[in-house]
């Protein structure tokens, strides 16, 4: 029975473009820096959401942390996802 073909290189090309994009992004965004204000901050959240709002900028945090186990007493890891935001608008 011949394989075919034809679906199999159309799942490689897309495959193989996302990771053509995905290179060419690593090259070309520059080295990030790591602010320990930011860290800090970040480490002193509480878990869940919160929101604040004031006249001129409205305020947002958010934190989840998991910890994943294989088996009761396994090997596991924390995941630890932290978000700040800010949106303000300024009449110039």
């Amino acid at each position: 029975m011949p394989l075919p073909l034809a679906p199999i290189a159309t799942i490689a090309l897309r495959y193989g473009a996302v990771a053509l994009v995905a290179y060419a992004a690593t090259r070309r965004v520059g080295p990030g820096r790591r602010d320990q204000r930011a860290e800090d901050a970040m480490d002193d959240l509480e878990e869940g959401m919160t929101m604040r709002r004031d006249s001129s900028q409205t305020n947002a945090t958010a934190r989840m942390r998991r910890v994943i186990r294989l088996g009761t007493d396994g090997p596991g890891v924390e995941v630890d996802l932290t978000a700040l935001g800010r949106f303000r608008i300024r009449r110039l």
